[in-house]
């Protein structure tokens, strides 16, 4: 068991759990002229998370860790920031919000990615590679809803 990949691979977990909660959220409460559009863009982006947070504990628990599930935990180790839930948000900073923790979901694949790849776990780095590309092309569909 290596505790550095699994450690890493927790902290993505905890990451895409943000993502897709914020997700499901700008996907509930979103309005405007565009709802359609957005409305869908966002059961996209929590689909592919959701994905991504289920072959990620499948992956902790192959190399014999424990996949991280509780609240705390997920506070504690993302790296996305978590979308106030008092706030009242247009869907443009909904969009904006859902970059940037498309991006830091991207970041953190790379570092796994490198680590892996470091540690001779050529599994776990096929994994990442897979989802980096699915991740990127969502932060890609954010930038040009975006402008």
């Amino acid at each position: 068991m290596n505790r550095t990949v699994i450690d890493h691979l927790n902290a993505e977990l905890a990451t895409a759990f943000v993502l897709a909660l914020n997700a499901k959220r700008y996907h509930w409460t979103v309005t405007g002229p565009h709802f359609r559009d957005y409305h869908l863009r966002f059961e996209e982006i929590y689909t592919a998370a959701d994905g991504t947070v289920d072959e990620l504990a499948e992956r902790i628990r192959m190399l014999g860790g424990t996949p991280i599930h509780a609240p705390a935990q997920i506070e504690a180790q993302t790296k996305a920031d978590i979308s106030n839930p008092s706030a009242r948000l247009d869907p443009e900073a909904m969009l904006k919000e859902a970059l940037a923790n498309e991006e830091a979901v991207v970041s953190l694949l790379h570092e796994g990615i490198e680590l892996a790849n470091e540690t001779g776990d050529p599994g776990t780095a096929d994994l990442l590679t897979r989802f980096v590309q699915i991740h990127q092309k969502e932060a890609w569909f954010l930038r040009e809803m975006l402008g």
